[in-house]
């Protein structure tokens, strides 16, 4: 039998991921963030790499690609994630990090009328969804893996299970 060929380092990262109990959406954002990092360092093993290597990728994201701070945020966390959890390699501090700038944007909001003529709009399972959403503030996701166990019209109240980092949590239920 062949020796076989250890597991390529984007595959590793998915299975610490997956080992961790990471979402699927994490998941996918970290794997994209470390193949970028790769591919801006012109495909050098991370391992011949280190923090000059990340702050320089951290700096290229604030300046050139002008991401969101929350998307630099990502990018270095799973910088971090891959030198600590799956190459176990322990890093120094990461000082003078080009940041990118918070938004000054506030948040859109639908006012109650918008609401309404979007609500209006709609029927069957897709009123229903939305209609929750709205009344209750819990996520899209969390909103399409309800079930019925989950409704408690007694108590006016809804389990939300595996809800972002796999809690589980009970909010009101909406008139």
């Amino acid at each position: 039998m062949a020796p076989s060929k250890p597991p390529r380092l984007l595959d590793q990262v998915r299975e610490v991921a997956r080992l961790k109990h990471f979402s699927l959406a994490t998941e996918k954002s970290y794997v994209y963030y470390i193949r970028d990092f790769i591919l801006f360092h012109n495909k050098q093993h991370p391992k011949e790499m280190g923090a000059p290597e990340i702050r320089a990728y951290l700096s290229h994201l604030a300046i050139q690609r002008n991401v969101a701070a929350s998307t630099q945020t990502v990018a270095l966390s799973a910088l971090l994630f891959l030198y600590r959890q799956v190459l176990d390699i322990e890093l120094p501090y990461i000082e003078n990090i080009e940041r990118a700038r918070r938004s000054q944007r506030l948040p859109v909001v639908f006012t109650r009328s918008e609401v309404k003529c979007i609500l209006a709009n709609l029927d069957g399972i897709q009123h229903l969804i939305v209609s929750l959403l709205y009344g209750t503030g819990i996520r899209l996701i969390e909103g399409l893996r309800l079930r019925v166990k989950d409704l408690d019209f007694e108590y006016h109240q809804i389990t939300v299970r595996d809800g972002k980092g796999q809690k589980d949590r009970l909010t009101m239920l909406p008139g």
